[in-house]
């Protein structure tokens, strides 16, 4: 009895420490903590896409990223564990929690943008007045100026945070110890967030109408730019946990890509019909079996599958396809 006592004892402070996050997918209540993770993914890309609304642009650029979810938890499970005045478990999820862990994401979360000016060559066609040309029109070039907007994205790591917080050396230990190797593949089991699909379309649809490939492949560390549809597909799955979690490969190549999925039987050919969040494969011509190209599947509608994809044309665009056309090589499902 004594020693059943001990391990009760235990496992109630360990639930009631900063530890207990590890143990928040166990929680009963009407909402969990990855419920609440992807209701902020969702208001993260509802924040991007009133800035673009709100501000005429011919095209967008992207800078820097979001703090890792890793952070934001390591900050909200020592945070609310040890508030002197209200101390929370990190293990359950209520109205109250959520108020903290969206307090906690906004804080660690900054968005800045600005508009700048340049100004592009295009060729047009205008009338002429030459009754010798038949067609009556003449290619001219002209300069336009165009509009970019440019969104900033920064995020506040736990260090930092806990500094502006004013942690004292108790809370620094938890935070430092959180963030260990010793925890690694607790954070992986939490599944950070789990079910996938809307919030990996949601942020790939917040980049919709990007140039260039930034911040894409800078943060995949390449210091020039590649050919980036994968390193794309990879930041968006970053943007939502999912590479700390293992439900998606961090790659840059198609082709380790369509193998991280056949080896662990994720794979499904180019005839199936997807689901909302599956990576999309297409093999171009001469169609060899080999990825060309890589994309997000965002619905699957009347016979089309609807996609984000970065690197068309160097932009992040919306594009659909006939179910089962020849171009698409197979799909990737979600490690869960």
């Amino acid at each position: 009895v004594a020693v059943l006592l001990v391990v009760i004892v235990l496992a109630a402070g360990l639930l009631l420490s900063p530890l207990g996050i590890f143990f928040s997918g166990d929680a009963g209540g009407d909402v969990t903590l990855q419920q609440v993770m992807s209701e902020l993914n969702t208001a993260f890309s509802d924040r991007i896409t009133e800035i673009e609304n709100a501000n005429a642009h011919d095209d967008l650029r992207q800078d820097g990223q979001r703090p890792l979810w890793k952070d934001i938890l390591t900050i909200y499970a020592v945070k609310t564990t040890t508030d002197p005045e209200n101390p929370l478990d990190a293990v359950s999820m209520d109205e109250e929690h959520a108020e903290v862990l969206h307090s906690i994401f906004w804080d660690m979360t900054v968005i800045e943008f600005t508009t700048e000016t340049y100004t592009e060559e295009i060729t047009v066609e205008v009338p002429t007045d030459d009754s010798a040309d038949e067609d009556g029109m003449v290619e001219e070039t002209q300069t336009v100026e165009r509009i970019r907007l440019v969104i900033s994205i920064s995020g506040k790591t736990a260090q930092q945070m806990a500094e502006e917080y004013g942690f004292d050396k108790k809370q620094l230990g938890y935070v430092t110890e959180l963030l260990s190797e010793e925890y690694s593949e607790l954070w992986a089991s939490l599944s950070i967030p789990s079910g996938g699909s809307d919030d990996i379309v949601a942020v790939a649809l917040s980049q919709v109408g990007n140039v260039g490939g930034q911040p894409y492949w800078s943060w995949y560390g390449f210091s020039s730019r590649v050919e980036w549809c994968a390193c794309f597909v990879s930041w968006c799955a970053d943007q939502c946990g999912y590479l700390d979690s293992g439900t998606y490969p961090k790659f840059s190549g198609c082709v380790f890509g369509m193998q991280w999925f056949q080896q662990r039987s994720l794979w499904l050919d180019g005839s199936t019909e997807p689901a909302p969040g599956m990576l999309i494969f297409f093999d171009w011509a001469p169609q060899d079996g080999v990825p060309d190209h890589v994309g997000i599947v965002e619905k699957v509608e009347n016979g089309m599958v609807y996609t984000v994809e970065g690197n068309s044309r160097d932009m992040c665009r919306q594009k659909q396809y006939s179910l089962g056309s020849t171009v698409i090589l197979g799909y990737g499902m979600a490690a869960n």
